[in-house]
């Protein structure tokens, strides 16, 4: 591949990176780790607003299905150790001027996503962990909780909060998450110490979730892409909690069975993507310490179902990259964490 690197921004911790349709228009955001900026770009990498100085601690951001610019947010996950106040809030446009809202206090939530199933949307939050009383302090694991999103948040604030169900609880160190459309269901992937769960929507508001665990290696995220263009989608993933470990998994009579595994170490593994990038199905991985490289991983041979690593960008150690087309060119947004450093690359075949 061909790539054309331009850095839009140095943003101290940058970290969370989403899209964002605004005034009709595609565009990007990108929120920090610590107590630092949201920004708002365009598809070509110029900044256009701040949409806040802080609090910060932004792990996610997602947009309000069918909503212009309105999107849900975690505010003060500033670290494993840093995370009791966290919270979900809302920002949205409001004559010119960018609003927030709280909607949630919920500690220690990492990872939360607006999924969709006939005309529902619905939250599901994942907490990395459920109580904390000194550094390192993995004694109470996370949970999987989930809510009816409204259609008017108007009423929706820190006296009037989300009220969340728990889905599942007793997941160590709950860290990873993707949205997958199978068979044309939405459904979230959860990534804990306990394995992967496959959690689907309900089919109506007043039915239940379906969860259901599809792999019991402890992993730390996974994403997932049809390397091998027979149709069905494999799923690599990062091992264990915040490891070192690239792993793919093929689906083998019905069952997640290890096809591949990376020769090489990469370092504290985090930033994921999963999809199509110049007609190549493949999955980006960013790694934060050793290279701190920037990785596509993609299908070598078919028939005999070996895959390669293409070196993107070396010392940089995204956190957190996305994909996406403008005027028919591919191109990935990347918070380069560890040298505070936002990157567009351009990609060419």
């Amino acid at each position: 591949m061909k790539i054309e690197k331009k850095v839009i921004g140095n943003l101290e911790k940058c970290y969370s990176v989403a899209p964002l349709t605004y005034h009709g228009k595609k565009h990007m955001l990108v929120a920090a780790e610590k107590v630092n900026q949201c920004r708002l770009y365009d598809l070509e990498g110029n900044q256009e607003d701040v949409i806040w100085e802080e609090p910060g601690g932004t792990m996610s951001m997602v947009q309000v299905p069918g909503s212009d610019g309105y999107f849900l947010a975690t505010h003060k996950f500033y670290s494993p150790n840093d995370s009791k106040e966290a919270k979900i809030i809302l920002a949205y446009p409001d004559d010119g001027e960018w609003k927030v809202r709280t909607l949630a206090q919920l500690p220690f939530v990492h990872r939360f996503d607006i999924i969709s199933r006939n005309g529902i949307n619905y939250v599901i939050a994942c907490t990395l962990k459920s109580g904390h009383e000194y550094k390192e302090d993995w004694r109470s694991p996370g949970k999987i909780q989930v809510c009816v999103l409204p259609e008017d948040l108007s009423t929706i604030d820190e006296q009037h909060p989300l009220e969340f169900t728990v889905l599942k609880d007793g997941l160590l160190k709950n860290h990873g998450y993707c949205k997958v459309c199978v068979n044309g269901i939405d459904k979230s992937y959860v990534a804990a110490n306990e394995g992967i769960f496959e959690c689907t929507p309900p089919e109506s508001a007043n039915a239940e979730w379906e969860i259901r665990q599809i792999l019991e290696e402890p992993s730390s995220d996974m994403a997932f892409a049809d390397f091998d263009g027979d149709g069905e989608l494999e799923m690599l993933t990062i091992s264990p909690f915040h490891g070192e470990k690239i792993s793919i998994f093929k689906k083998q009579n019905g069952q997640y069975q290890k096809v591949y595994t990376y020769e090489k170490d990469a370092e504290f593994a985090h930033g994921i993507w999963g999809g199509e990038i110049c007609g190549k199905q493949g999955v980006l991985i960013g790694h934060r310490k050793g290279a701190r490289n920037l990785l596509f991983f993609t299908c070598a041979d078919a028939k005999k179902l070996t895959f390669k690593a293409e070196l993107l960008d070396s010392d940089v150690g995204p956190a957190n990259v996305l994909h996406y087309t403008n005027d028919g060119k591919d191109y990935i947004l990347s918070a380069n964490r560890e040298i505070d450093e936002i990157a567009l690359y351009k990609v060419e075949a």
